[in-house]
This record gives C-alpha cells, sequence and structure tokens, in this order.
C-alpha cells in the first residue's frame, strides 16, 4: 500500500462533502450569510496548517470509521448541526460513492491528482471573499504539487490501488448513478469500455512477450470488446483530457436530488456490520491516529449571541426520521469507557481531550514505536 494516499483521499472527500453541503444549504434557502459562514469555517479548519502537516506526512490509510470521525468534526465546525441519520445514511455514503466512481473513471492513475486539482479549485471559488482562508488551500495546492508533482507512474498505481482497496466493499446506491444508469441495483458502478484512450499508451488488444535480453520473441491478438481511439499528441486534451476535467468538479444542482440506500445484498450489511462491532487489533494506533490529526484541528465554537441551525440531508423531516429508525442498532454511536489507567485525574484530562479537541497549540509530538496513547495526549 502506498504511504502517500492519506492526503488525496482526505481532500477528495472533503471536496465533495462541501458540494453537498453547498447544495443542502442553498436547497434549504439558508441565508446567504450564515451559508457562506458554515464553508467558511468548515474550510478554514479543513485546511488548518497544522492539521495539513499531519496529514501529508507519509502514513498508512486507517479504517473507514477512523476516518468518519474526522468528517463528523468537520461537518460539525461550524453553528451548523447535523443528526446521525444525515451523518450517516447522506453526507459519508455520498462522499464515498461519488468519488469512488471518479477513481474507476481516471483512465490514468495520475489523473488522481487532477481529480484532486478540481476539488480545490471549487473549494476556492466557495471562500473567494475569504483570503486568509484563500491562503490556506493555496499552500495545500503548493504542498501537492511539491509532494506528488515527481512521483513516477509507478508510484501513482500504487497509489489508485490503495484507493480501490479502500473502496472495494462499499456498494451503495445513490439515486442520481442509478437514474444515470451509472449504477446498478447492486451498487456497482457501470464502466465504459470505450473511448479514446490516454496518450502514450497502446490500444487493448494486444499482448507482447519478451525474452530475458528484451527482445520482443511473441505476439498474442485478443479481442477486447470495446470501442477504443488513439489520442494523436496534438488533440489528445481535447479527446482525453475533456473527460478528465469534468472528475471532481460539483455534480450537484438544486434540481437533482439525492439519496442513498444501502444494497440489497444482506452480506454487505452484514459485513459493515461486522466492521464497526468486530474488535479492531489496530484500535490503539488508529486513536494515535486521529489524536494526531484531531491535534492539528483547531475546532472553533461560535462565538457571540449568533444561533446554530440544523441542517437536513433529506428531502424531508420525515425521511430523516425514518432513516434513524431504520439504522441498524449496532450502528448507532455510543459512548464507550475505557478505564486505561487507575490514575483518575489522568483518564479524566482523557475523555476531555477526546471529547472536545479544543486544542490552541499543538506542540510537537514523540511519534517512536513505543509510544502510547495516554502518553501522546498527555503532550497534547
Amino acid at each position: 500500500m502506498s504511504m502517500r494516499t492519506l492526503p488525496l483521499l482526505f481532500l477528495n472527500l472533503g471536496g465533495e462533502m462541501l458540494y453537498i453541503l453547498d447544495q443542502r444549504l442553498r436547497a434549504q434557502h439558508i441565508p446567504g450569510d450564515k451559508a457562506r459562514k458554515v464553508l467558511n469555517d468548515i474550510i478554514s479548519t479543513m485546511f488548518n496548517r497544522k492539521f495539513m502537516e499531519e496529514l501529508f506526512k507519509p502514513q498508512e490509510l486507517y479504517s473507514k470509521k477512523a476516518l468518519r470521525t474526522i468528517y463528523e468534526r468537520l461537518a460539525h465546525a461550524s453553528i451548523m448541526k447535523l443528526n446521525q441519520a444525515s451523518m450517516d445514511k447522506q453526507l459519508y455514503d455520498l462522499m464515498t460513492m461519488a468519488f469512488k466512481y471518479q477513481v474507476l473513471l481516471c483512465p490514468r492513475p495520475k489523473d488522481v491528482l487532477l481529480v484532486t486539482f478540481n476539488h480545490l479549485d471549487t473549494i476556492k471559488g466557495f471562500i473567494r471573499d475569504s483570503p486568509t482562508i484563500l491562503q490556506q488551500v493555496d499552500e495545500t495546492f503548493r504542498q501537492l504539487i511539491e509532494i506528488y508533482g515527481g512521483l513516477s507512474a509507478g508510484e501513482f498505481q500504487l497509489i489508485r490501488q490503495t484507493l480501490l482497496i479502500f473502496f472495494q466493499d462499499l456498494h451503495i446506491r445513490v439515486s442520481m448513478f442509478l437514474k444515470d444508469k451509472v449504477q446498478n441495483n447492486n451498487g456497482r458502478f457501470v464502466l465504459p469500455v470505450s473511448g479514446p484512450v490516454p496518450w502514450g499508451t497502446e490500444l487493448p488488444g494486444l499482448i507482447r512477450m519478451f525474452n530475458n535480453k528484451g527482445e520482443e520473441v511473441k505476439r498474442i491478438e485478443f479481442k477486447h470488446g470495446g470501442n477504443y481511439v488513439r489520442a494523436p499528441k496534438e488533440g489528445s486534451f481535447e479527446l482525453y483530457g475533456d473527460r478528465v476535467l469534468k472528475l471532481g468538479t460539483n455534480m450537484y444542482s438544486l434540481n437533482r436530488p439525492v439519496e442513498t440506500h444501502m444494497s440489497g445484498s444482506s452480506k454487505n450489511l452484514a459485513s459493515w456490520t461486522q466492521e464497526s462491532i468486530a474488535p479492531n487489533p489496530l484500535a490503539k494506533e488508529e486513536l494515535n491516529f486521529l489524536a494526531r490529526l484531531m491535534g492539528g484541528m483547531e475546532i472553533k465554537k461560535p462565538s457571540g449571541p449568533e444561533p446554530g441551525f440544523r441542517l437536513n440531508l433529506f428531502t424531508s423531516d420525515e425521511e430523516e426520521e425514518q432513516a434513524a429508525l431504520t439504522r441498524p442498532e449496532e450502528l448507532s454511536h455510543e459512548v464507550i469507557n475505557i478505564q486505561a489507567t487507575q490514575d483518575q485525574q489522568r483518564s479524566e484530562e482523557l475523555a476531555r481531550i477526546m471529547g472536545e479537541f479544543e486544542i490552541t497549540e499543538q506542540p510537537r509530538l514523540s511519534t517512536s514505536k513505543g509510544d502510547d496513547l495516554l502518553a501522546m495526549m498527555d503532550e497534547l
């Protein structure tokens, strides 16, 4: 697995989250000043300098639950509040399935980086009147170019495979994808088998064999079943680049309500439930990961008398209530008390930090292999 996948996954899922929130804010006629404040607060938290520094460190991907926790904190980094049904059945499911589809459509592994740039470009449009936050996003642009600009095709292939492994068990049906016939009723995507191939690649249908001296010794042709076009160098961008430019752009609109549904396969639901309740041997490492990332997130509570508001990601309150009732009990969030030490004062401090994550300054953390969660929390 690639150690450089996490930033791309986080930024693209975050971009999809902002698209959905922006669409629902407009659909529910939230006043413009409140809507701008919500997006500004979330984007400012998402692109916090300390948070980005932790995010861009080489590290493996962690579980879906660990990442979901981060997005829950992000979604509530402003005066807007979501209930659990909206977070579970609409926001996170839409985010993951939209980005999964974009990864599958990328003709080249390196195009995942172009999709990320598309997301960041649209995010900049949300905050064009906030120069301070724009500077944060521009700094992330710079880091992306610096870190990923020089990676080889093989390294991007490894990144793409890591992303596909992360998404491989997610088959959630999205009404918009079903309507456009890009998704089957079992939640699996319908991928095109025709069209232009990227510049510099061969048309499918030929297997070449080489000896140990690198000399071609045999060719075997096969039927690929598609209708592929070789993109000429002069016009390769028109034939091939236009499709890539659309990946990662905002696909939501007021006229296209979007709903998600679990796939009809009970096996998928059982596996998702099992992931939520089964003991995780990497739980300690994931908590350490969250402690480091959340330590960099400065969640700002609303200051002053400005009231908050609840955003419903369903088309009606009745649908939201029904979704909450049909949610499997095993997936409900519960408070789990962990007695990690006999020191009562230290336990209370750990609970306070994990419950609020209100950290104004982030000291350098020790990341040696022997560090445990409590030591890291003490440093925070």
